[in-house]
């Protein structure tokens, strides 16, 4: 008998923190796959986690908790996927160690990522991001930090996890400006700031008088923002900013939508996809494709380069009825 336990902490000591050094956020996403399996399993099979052998959980299980996790947890395709990802993950790493299931983990390896419908990004318009900039009340101290960090979010296009872990060092406002940050598999890169966010952000600096080493953007009670807290403001000031651009009732904004509307700011102004895709920290330059799909804009300027396709309107004839009968079947 081969008892899992020891194989899930193994996995994560040696394999994801020591090899693979995962950022905190891959983590919490490895280790809330593995609490949300075990705890199923535990239900399934009445057994509890720590007494669980390896070849309890077989393809059978896998395959009913992705069912559990849709149907149950009411989670999303792409939900579903990463947390098979994460499972494959595990069972590639162990497959050495365990000789003895390469049968069973064969068949794990195969269960197949889930097909879904991707829809078009969501991003602002200018006029859109110009009331979104202008909701925050210049007058207090928290609208003035939500206004410089809505202003660098729009101009960088950083990911929530890295705009909260920016700080004051980070900043370089003199010639050449920009801000540095780590981003996803640990890789630093800097981003070109404008003349227009160095003014915001140089006053922002006098005013919170942070050191080096202090957050860029704190709380009340001057510690880092969280995720929510991020969240929670940009959902505020999209309320407020619906109220001079209604069409921004009709979308929901949230930090990412502002990482979307740089890039597509970007591509619009005619900037490479390459240069797109490293300004967006992009670990392949693909994934910048999306935001072409996403751009009427762009695509009606290329329509109105191409000359007409001479068309006739024909005439409507009538269908025979039987045919009609037959095609309606």
């Amino acid at each position: 008998m081969t008892r899992l336990a020891p194989l899930i902490e193994k996995f994560f000591t040696e394999w994801l923190i020591q090899q693979r050094r995962l950022s905190g956020n891959t983590l919490v996403a490895y280790r809330d796959t593995f609490r949300l399996l075990l705890r199923y399993a535990q239900a399934r099979l009445r057994k509890l986690p720590s007494q669980l052998e390896l070849s309890d959980v077989d393809s059978t299980l896998i395959s009913a908790f992705l069912e559990h996790l849709e149907t149950e947890r009411n989670n999303s395709v792409r939900t579903r996927n990463a947390r098979l990802a994460a499972i494959r993950s595990f069972f590639k790493y162990i497959a050495v160690d365990a000789p003895a299931h390469a049968e069973a983990i064969r068949r794990i390896l195969a269960l197949p990522q889930k097909r879904f419908e991707r829809n078009l990004v969501t991003f602002l318009t200018a006029a859109e991001f110009g009331a979104l900039l202008s909701a925050p009340d210049p007058s207090t101290w928290i609208g003035r930090r939500d206004h410089a960090l809505l202003l660098l979010t729009l101009e960088t296009g950083l990911r929530v996890s890295e705009l909260i872990h920016l700080q004051c060092g980070d900043l370089v406002l003199g010639h050449g400006a920009n801000v540095r940050c780590r981003g996803k598999g640990r890789k630093e890169r800097c981003t070109p700031l404008s003349s227009a966010a160095v003014r915001v952000l140089r006053a922002w600096l006098r005013e919170c008088r942070g050191n080096p080493g202090d957050a860029l953007f704190a709380s009340l009670r001057n510690e880092k923002m969280s995720r929510d807290a991020v969240e929670r403001l940009v959902r505020k000031y999209t309320s407020l900013a619906a109220k001079t651009c209604p069409s921004l009732m009709k979308k929901r904004v949230t930090p990412h939508v502002l990482r979307h509307t740089r890039a597509v700011t970007l591509l619009q102004a005619g900037v490479d996809r390459a240069v797109i895709a490293l300004w967006l920290g992009h670990e392949q330059i693909e994934t910048t494709q999306i935001y072409l799909a996403a751009d009427l804009t762009m695509k009606q300027r290329a329509l109105a380069k191409t000359a007409d396709i001479p068309a006739h309107a024909g005439r409507y004839r009538p269908q025979d009825e039987l045919l009609a009968f037959l095609e309606a079947l």
